[in-house]
């Protein structure tokens, strides 16, 4: 039986998605119609799928409510392959603006509106760039990883970065060797991580510091996706290994160039260590409907 779903579109540098509510968890998507939706010639085209669904209502927002009672809402994300993802930096700030536009969240300036996901609970508050993210804390993986890409002579090395899902950030040494890039093709990565990975590469802005604000380009190929126009964890991590390659006089903000757009990254002490947080726009397109087999 045919199911209709009102959808909105949205974006986040970029970074596109097509959102639905379904408050009560009774309409869970398959494999095959994320990928019909997703596709840009089939379907509406996206680089993911967000469900907005109670927390009750999903298995894993039961560990969002023992974190923090006050996460009504939870981010049910998927790929455009239909793979489930922990967390997405731009879909959650467009999943902020659904919410709120759409009546289904309240979230007014200095509030913070709670927001469940695969990778715990992030706080999201509005800012001057749109929507700030605290993406929570991060580690470094022991690994260390060499990537392929279709335009390298040889394997580079990567810095294994995961901020609640996982990266390997490739230093580039300049713009011309960055464009160059042919990302329609997956980069091989050696150890393959076991549950996949995103590829971040990333070039030092000249000169790397302005007025105590760090800056970098990067783009991303992301599993289950391909190369997207931004990726929010992406710019994460890849201000921190830029950071970390850079030294201890590097500094703890970090404006990222994506073909999208620009974010601004910031790291600060919490009590259970250093959190990240990400802020950038977050844009509702247009809505429809669709009919799904």
């Amino acid at each position: 039986m045919a199911v209709t779903l009102h959808f909105s579109k949205g974006h986040g540098t970029g970074n596109d998605f097509i959102l639905f509510a379904d408050p009560d968890g009774s309409l869970e998507l398959t494999t095959a119609q994320v990928q019909v939706l997703c596709d840009r010639h089939f379907g509406i085209g996206a680089d993911g799928v967000i469900r907005a669904v109670r927390s009750e209502n999903i298995l894993p927002g039961a560990s969002s409510l023992l974190d923090n009672p006050g996460a009504e809402w939870f981010m049910d994300y998927y790929n455009a392959d239909g793979s489930i993802a922990e967390m997405c930096g731009n879909g959650i700030r467009v999943y902020a603006e659904f919410l709120t536009r759409s009546g289904l969240a309240e979230l007014q300036h200095g509030e913070i509106l709670p927001i469940g996901t695969r990778a715990g609970v992030r706080d999201v508050q509005r800012s001057e760039l749109g929507y700030q993210v605290d993406m929570g804390t991060w580690w470094t993986a022991d690994d260390e990883p060499l990537v392929t890409a279709r335009s390298f002579k040889v394997a580079r090395p990567g810095l294994s970065i995961d901020v609640g899902n996982p990266h390997v950030v490739v230093a580039l040494s300049d713009d011309a060797e960055l464009d160059a890039l042919d990302l329609n093709y997956v980069p091989v990565i050696e150890p393959e991580p076991a549950g996949g990975a995103n590829v971040e590469f990333v070039v030092p802005g000249v000169p790397l510091v302005r007025d105590g604000v760090g800056h970098i380009r990067m783009r991303v190929h992301e599993r289950g996706v391909g190369e997207t126009m931004s990726c929010g964890t992406g710019t994460v991590a890849a201000a921190l290994a830029i950071r970390h390659w850079a030294g201890d006089r590097a500094p703890d903000e970090w404006r990222v160039e994506v073909p999208g757009g620009e974010v601004l990254v910031r790291m600060f002490e919490a009590e259970d260590g250093e959190h990240l947080s990400l802020s950038g726009p977050a844009e509702l397109v247009f809505d429809g409907e669709i009919s799904l087999a």
